[in-house]
């Protein structure tokens, strides 16, 4: 069984739901990202998201691309982020870790390539934002074939035909954006995102995450109530670049926001 599959499975038997934190690998500089994903783990995350920089994050706001532009300025490459996987596995071989990117970093890789060296590495799931599953067959055949999950991203504006689609396609858990607009735009409406994981649940046994818009306890508590897994992004990422001058307060600073959300999801 899969790290992520086996992540789900004991949170189900608890009656818990995940919670998922996004930080961009190597923001501020490379030395933060383990020692910051260690602390997460240990302040309640269950997956943990290692954004891969780069310079053109078509689906991110401000926040994120400003995290891509401080990694990028220490040349954090695709490479860089696999070591960073590495060295977070040698102390912790439990905690899913899921590469959440862009395309061009892996076709310069070449897509065997990059499968085996993320599954060696210790990657669980990858997913590459501007890949639709329509183009990614032989990317995602090669994931499979080394024990990776794809992974992909519904949005409100998905049909109902093609969330069948996507989620035949996807394995681990799937990821429902749940507004129009980049990462920290726009205000959550949880009666919508309610609707649309009705919609998706009727297509897909798999576990479903919900991510933008989620910034706070409460509003996490909100959508841990009708999803599986609640994905932070842009509230964490602002906080660490809140605290760029000052790297060694990142790790317990970051570690305070994920344990206030896991403490209003488990109360909820």
């Amino acid at each position: 069984m899969s790290r992520i599959a086996a992540c789900f499975q004991r949170l189900h038997a608890e009656g818990r739901k995940a919670l998922i934190p996004y930080i961009t690998a190597g923001d501020p500089n490379p030395a933060v990202s383990v020692p910051l994903m260690h602390a997460l783990a240990a302040a309640g995350a269950d997956i943990i998201e290692l954004g891969v920089p780069f310079s053109d994050p078509m689906a991110d706001g401000p926040v994120i691309q400003q995290a891509c532009e401080r990694a990028l300025a220490h040349h954090v490459s695709l490479h860089g982020v696999l070591e960073m996987v590495r060295t977070f596995r040698r102390e912790n071989d439990t905690t899913p870790l899921v590469l959440m990117g862009y395309l061009n970093p892996v076709e310069v890789m070449g897509y065997e390539p990059f499968a085996a060296a993320a599954a060696r590495a210790g990657v669980d799931g990858v997913l590459t934002v501007d890949l639709p599953p329509e183009e990614g067959g032989e990317l995602v055949a090669h994931l499979r074939r080394n024990g990776v999950d794809p992974i992909f991203l519904l949005a409100p504006t998905t049909s109902e035909e093609r969330v069948k689609r996507v989620c035949e396609s996807a394995s681990g858990f799937v990821y429902y954006v749940s507004l129009k607009g980049v990462t920290g735009a726009a205000t959550l409406d949880i009666a919508a995102v309610t609707d649309k994981v009705q919609t998706i649940r009727a297509a897909t046994t798999l576990p479903i995450g919900v991510g933008f818009g989620i910034r706070d306890g409460a509003s996490a508590a909100r959508v841990a109530a009708v999803a599986d897994a609640v994905i932070v992004g842009s509230a964490l990422v602002s906080k660490i670049g809140a605290l760029a001058d000052a790297p060694d307060k990142i790790p317990a600073e970051a570690a305070a926001l994920i344990a206030e959300m896991r403490r209003a999801m488990d109360e909820k």
